[in-house]
């Protein structure tokens, strides 16, 4: 069996100094530290947002490293569980993100949006409204589906 310590996503992005410009302002993310190549580029930084680490690098299109940007898309999402979603989402737009899916109360017991940052990355904001089973949600999941 294996020992996971910790999982910590790993952003690839277009200007990483621009990055963790935005995610300060955005997500209040504290930068960690960095390591800058003399020619400027970052090969590595981490910030933490709340409890998480996030760590990024610029582009290395030599190694096949590349962001959204550059691939025209991404294929996940960061989560961000927060306590007030509707001054997070906000905070997140009034910061640069465009809105991909506003917020909503869901079907599964939380309030939640979707923006795009200006690297290409998508964030869920989302804040707790109620809890519930397993089987409650499967129930309103299915429910969606039978309109």
């Amino acid at each position: 069996m294996i020992d996971v310590q910790e999982v910590y996503p790993y952003l690839r992005v277009h200007n990483t100094s621009e990055a963790i410009e935005f995610y300060a302002r955005a997500f209040d993310a504290k930068e960690q530290f960095r390591l800058t190549e003399p020619s400027g580029r970052i090969g590595h930084a981490e910030i933490k947002i709340g409890p998480a680490i996030i760590m990024l690098s610029d582009e290395y299109p030599e190694h096949g490293i590349r962001g959204p940007r550059s691939l025209g898309g991404t294929s996940f999402a960061v989560h961000l569980h927060v306590t007030d979603v509707d001054e997070a989402f906000a905070k997140a737009v009034g910061a640069g993100a465009s809105v991909l899916r506003p917020l909503q109360d869901q079907f599964y017991g939380e309030r939640s949006g979707t923006v795009r940052d200006p690297f290409g990355h998508e964030w869920l904001l989302g804040g707790h409204l109620e809890t519930l089973t397993s089987e409650e949600m499967q129930r309103r999941y299915t429910a969606l589906f039978q309109k």
